[in-house]
């Protein structure tokens, strides 16, 4: 599970392969040991829970990243390592 960005205590990462359970663009991020998938599609909440305003920053990374997050689930989905992108700041 490659580990594409990380700010404010978030984890975002992109498992390679991982287009059956969602059956669409997604992202997990994990925080203090708790987890939850978002589309990339419009950052809603997929799956897994993290706290509210953890959740927020990380659609508004996804709504900043969208294209470079799109380009990494087309490497992810074929197999191929991810980028690393910018945290929020």
């Amino acid at each position: 599970m490659p580990t594409i960005s990380m700010f404010f205590g978030i984890v975002i990462y992109m498992y390679c392969y991982d287009n059956e359970r969602h059956k669409m663009p997604h992202v997990h991020a994990k925080y203090q040991g708790q987890d939850a998938s978002f589309s990339i599609g419009g950052g809603e909440l997929l799956a897994g829970n993290i706290p509210a305003r953890k959740a927020k920053l990380v659609q508004a990374w996804i709504e900043i990243h969208q294209e470079e997050l799109m380009a990494d689930w087309e490497l992810a989905i074929s197999g191929e390592p991810p980028f690393r992108i910018d945290p929020l700041r």
